[in-house]
């Protein structure tokens, strides 16, 4: 494997990790009401584990309020029961033909709990992205034991890597100070 194709294998596993930190930020409820809230719920239809956006039509009518409605009016107590179920932390109210999830306004216990919260995520990313640099640094210090490239080489490649984790870090760090702000403005 060449020092190139290091590089780029190395920045590609980075950006999946953002992009899944990205995708763990969105899913954390904040005061506004978002269809992410209720993207990782999987319901059980018909003995069949189901994503609920496969069974309903989610949204948003207004800042507070997330309305799923079932595609099929019988998988309405199903879908309740997943939403009870699940981390979302909302009561559902069902009225026979729509579920509603009304979003309550943040507390400051709240807020304190979901800092934490999405500091943690960030962490995770933030060591997600040092392990794939970890593997990358590995490869190119093979390649120098192996004479493939020079000493001055590797240097400069674990300068590339180095710059590379920390432009991802910097991605995740600003995603999270927005969502910080989120939850205390």
């Amino acid at each position: 494997m060449t020092t190139k194709e290091i590089i780029a294998e190395t920045d590609v596993k980075m950006n999946k990790t953002v992009e899944a930190t990205l995708r763990e930020f969105a899913t954390v409820r904040t005061g506004r009401a978002s269809t992410a809230i209720v993207d990782s719920i999987k319901v059980e239809y018909y003995g069949t584990v189901t994503p609920l956006k496969q069974l309903a039509a989610v949204s948003t009518p207004d800042a507070r309020l997330i309305m799923i409605q079932p595609w099929d009016k019988n998988s309405l107590a199903d879908i309740e029961k997943a939403i009870l179920k699940s981390d979302v932390g909302i009561a559902p109210t069902n009225d026979g033909k729509v579920i509603r999830l009304s979003v309550p306004p943040l507390t400051q216990e709240r807020r304190t709990e979901l800092d934490k919260v999405l500091k943690k995520v960030a962490e995770e990313g933030r060591i997600s992205l040092r392990t794939a640099r970890h593997a990358a640094v590995e490869h190119i210090r093979k390649l120098e034991k192996d004479k493939a490239i020079t000493e001055d080489e590797k240097f400069k490649f674990q300068e590339e890597v180095q710059k590379l984790t920390d432009k991802h870090i910097k991605d995740i760090d600003t995603t999270l100070a927005s969502k910080e702000k989120e939850i205390t403005g």
